[in-house]
């Protein structure tokens, strides 16, 4: 059974479920002013090309610790059902219900965290998925340390292929959609590659590399 993995942030969602949760998070009164400054500096550099994304979450990660592991999980199904839901692409699931129909195993492969997968995967119906996990200690709590390898960049080839194998799946048979240019590990790694409304970077290459690049709307 060959694998369609999907990508999160502007691929399946309009949006950047980052940027979205560090505004959630200073409406809710978790993040004074320093810390929105911070966060939004954090990402600026990174979409500049100044910052390694996996630098900003390493620094994300480490910030929760001694914070309970229920209470993450409650905000972020706030965040989910009001602020992120919505934002799930008509396209997106018109691509999952085709692959579904080709008895596809369907995989979210994502930089978020499992917090914001689960609702995700529930509300799309898939079967796997890969993203960053948190370490938490024996009371519940986060120890500030992410579980290794973080799910970016070349991390996310290597999350593919553990799930490929367990499957007994070539990545040659599969798919893969997104809309980076930080993903060209993963979308060189399979025989499928699918560019998603892309940054101009990706589009760049994809035109160049006769890929498929689809314009997804907005809902």
């Amino acid at each position: 059974m060959a694998i369609a993995f999907f990508d999160l942030d502007k691929t399946i969602l309009d949006i950047n479920s980052g940027s979205a949760w560090v505004r959630f998070e200073r409406r809710e009164g978790r993040l004074g002013l320093g810390d929105l400054a911070r966060a939004t500096g954090w990402l600026m550099r990174y979409h500049l090309g100044s910052a390694k994304l996996d630098g900003v979450l390493r620094l994300a990660i480490s910030r929760l610790a001694g914070q309970a592991e229920a209470d993450l999980t409650e905000r972020t199904e706030r965040f989910w059902r009001d602020h992120v839901r919505h934002t799930v692409r008509a396209e997106a699931r018109a691509a999952l219900d085709h692959h579904r129909a080709q008895g596809h195993h369907l995989a979210l492969l994502t930089t978020a965290s499992i917090y914001l997968a689960r609702p995700v995967g529930r509300e799309l119906g898939l079967d796997a998925l890969l993203c960053n996990r948190f370490a938490v200690d024996p009371r519940g709590r986060f120890t500030g340390a992410p579980i290794e390898p973080l799910c970016f960049a070349e991390g996310k080839v290597t999350y593919a292929r553990r799930e490929a194998t367990a499957r007994g799946v070539d990545l040659a048979d599969c798919w893969f959609y997104t809309d980076s240019a930080s993903d060209l590990a993963m979308l060189e790694a399979v025989g499928h590659p699918v560019v998603v409304t892309p940054d101009p970077k990706l589009r760049r290459i994809a035109s160049a590399r006769g890929w498929p690049i689809e314009a997804w709307s907005s809902p």
